[in-house]
C-alpha cells in the first residue's frame, strides 16, 4: 500500500493530508490529524464516505456488482465450498488445506453444545417473545458461563471464544425457535454438517426420526455463505465499536445481533416476503408498480436496490437458483409468491424506471421465499442472518483487536443546540 499527499483548503489556508491506497477500490484521505491541524471536524452522516478502519477481509464494488471474501468471488465460494470453509477463510485469511479443514470442523463440532444451565434462561421469556429478543440476551449471557475465553489480550482465549461463538450460535438460535413454538430443545449431533445440524435442531422432535434433506441443507449452507460478511455495515461496525472499548467478544457479538435486528438492516428479507404476500398475484403487479413510482405514495418495493450495490447484487444470482432448487425439491411448482417474484424481476430488469434508478433485485428478494419454503417462520429470518453473520463479525472483531492502530471509537458531532447560558432558578422561570 503506497501513500501520496492530498491538499485541502479551508479559510484561505492550505493543508496536506496523506492519501492511502488499498489493494483495490477507492483510496482514502487520512484525516486523523484533521482537527488538530484545522480546528474543524469533517461531517459525514451515516459515515457513508468514511473509511472507519483498514481491513483485509471483505471487498465490495457496488457499481460492478462484486463481492469478495479475502479476494475470492462470492459465487465461487458458495458454489464450490461449504460454510465452515468460508468461516475459516474469513478468520485466517486463506482457504484451509484438507487437514486444516478437518481440524477446524472438528473444533466447531465439539463446541456446539451449550452449558445446561443456559437452557434455563429461555424459561424467563414469554412464549411469544421474538426470537431475536431471545438471541440478543442469550448470546450476551455466554460471557457469564465461559470466563476462560473473555480475556481479549490472550490470543488463545480469543481463538477459543471465536470457535465457541461460531459453534454455539446455531444451537442458541434453534433453541429460541423451539421455545417460541413450545417444543422441546433438540441437542446438536456431531455427525451432521453445520447447516444439517441446524435443520435437525429446528425441525426434529423426540417422537420420531428426522432425516435432513441434503438439498435443503445445501441451500442453507449457501445462504449462510452469502450472508457471512459484508464489509463495514451497521452491525459489523457496531461489533467493532463495542470491541474497541475492550468489551468481551460475547458482548460484542450480542451488540451486533441487536443492531442486525433493525428492520432497515437484518429484517429486509422478511419485509420483502411481506411485500410479495401483499401483492398477492401477478395480476396485481401493475397496480403496485404504479404505487412504487408515485412519489406521493408511501409504498416501497422491498428487495430491490441496495445501499452499496448499484448493479445486480452478486448474491441474488446464486440465491435465485437456490430458491428454484428448494421449491423444485419440495414439489412447490405453482407458488404464487415465486410467480410474483419472477415477474417483478423481469420488470425490474427491463422497465426504464428501475434501470434508471438501478433498482436491481437483491439477495433479500429471494432468500425470504426460500426460507419460508424450508419451513422457517418469518420471525426467524433475522435470526438465521445473525447465525451466518457471526463468522464475519468474529473475523472483523479479531482483526480489530490485532490491529496496532486500533483505538476506542469516538465519533464527533456538529453541535446545533443552545449556546452557553446561565441557570435560572425555578421561581424565576
Amino acid at each position: 500500500m503506497s501513500a501520496t499527499i492530498g491538499s485541502f483548503s479551508l479559510d484561505d489556508k492550505s493543508y496536506n493530508f496523506p492519501v492511502k491506497v488499498g489493494t483495490i477500490g477507492p483510496s482514502v484521505v487520512d484525516i486523523g490529524k484533521f482537527y488538530a491541524q484545522t480546528g474543524a471536524f469533517t461531517y459525514d452522516p451515516g459515515f457513508t464516505s468514511t473509511a472507519s478502519c483498514e481491513s483485509q477481509i471483505t471487498y465490495i464494488d457496488g457499481d460492478a456488482g462484486v463481492l469478495l471474501y479475502r479476494g475470492y468471488p462470492i459465487d465461487q465460494l458458495a458454489e464450490q465450498g461449504d460454510f465452515l470453509e468460508t468461516a475459516y477463510l474469513l478468520l485466517y485469511g486463506e482457504l484451509p488445506t484438507k487437514a486444516q479443514k478437518a481440524d477446524f470442523d472438528n473444533r466447531i463440532t465439539n463446541h456446539t453444545m451449550v452449558h445446561e444451565q443456559l437452557t434455563r434462561f429461555y424459561n424467563g421469556f414469554r412464549r411469544d417473545a421474538h426470537p431475536m429478543a431471545i438471541l440478543v440476551a442469550v448470546v450476551g449471557a455466554l460471557s457469564a458461563f465461559y470466563h476462560d475465553s473473555t480475556d481479549i489480550h490472550d490470543p488463545k482465549q480469543r481463538m477459543i471464544a471465536s470457535m465457541r461463538l461460531i459453534a454455539k450460535i446455531p444451537t442458541l438460535a434453534a433453541m429460541a425457535y423451539k421455545y417460541t413454538i413450545g417444543q422441546p430443545f433438540v441437542y446438536p449431533k456431531n455427525n451432521l454438517s453445520y447447516a444439517a445440524n441446524f435443520l435437525h435442531m429446528c425441525f426434529a422432535v423426540p417422537a420420531e426420526e428426522y432425516k435432513v434433506n441434503p438439498i435443503l441443507a445445501d441451500a442453507l449452507e449457501k445462504i449462510f455463505i452469502l450472508h457471512a460478511d459484508h464489509e463495514q455495515n451497521a452491525s459489523t461496525s457496531t461489533v467493532r465499536l463495542a470491541g474497541s472499548s475492550g468489551a468481551n467478544p460475547f458482548a460484542c457479538i450480542a451488540a451486533g445481533v441487536a443492531c442486525l435486528w433493525g428492520p432497515a438492516h437484518g429484517g429486509a428479507n422478511e419485509a420483502a416476503l411481506k411485500m410479495l404476500e401483499e401483492i398477492g398475484s401477478v395480476d396485481n403487479i401493475p397496480k403496485y408498480i404504479a404505487k412504487a413510482k408515485d412519489k406521493d405514495d408511501p409504498f416501497r418495493l422491498m428487495g430491490f436496490g441496495h445501499r452499496v450495490y448499484k448493479n445486480y447484487d452478486p448474491r441474488a444470482k446464486i440465491m435465485q437458483k437456490t430458491c428454484h432448487d428448494v421449491l423444485t425439491e419440495l414439489g412447490i411448482k405453482d407458488d404464487p409468491l415465486l410467480d410474483v417474484a419472477v415477474e417483478l424481476e423481469k420488470i425490474a430488469l427491463h422497465d426504464p424506471y428501475f434501470i434508471e434508478k438501478k433498482l436491481y433485485p437483491n439477495i433479500d428478494f429471494y432468500s425470504g421465499i426460500t426460507l419460508k419454503a424450508m419451513g422457517f417462520p418469518t420471525s426467524l429470518f433475522t435470526v438465521l442472518f445473525a447465525l451466518a453473520r457471526t463468522s464475519g463479525w468474529i473475523a472483523q472483531w479479531k482483526e480489530m483487536i490485532e490491529d496496532p492502530a486500533q483505538k476506542i471509537g469516538r465519533p464527533r458531532q456538529l453541535y446545533t443546540g443552545a449556546p452557553q447560558r446561565d441557570y435560572v432558578t425555578i421561581d424565576k422561570r
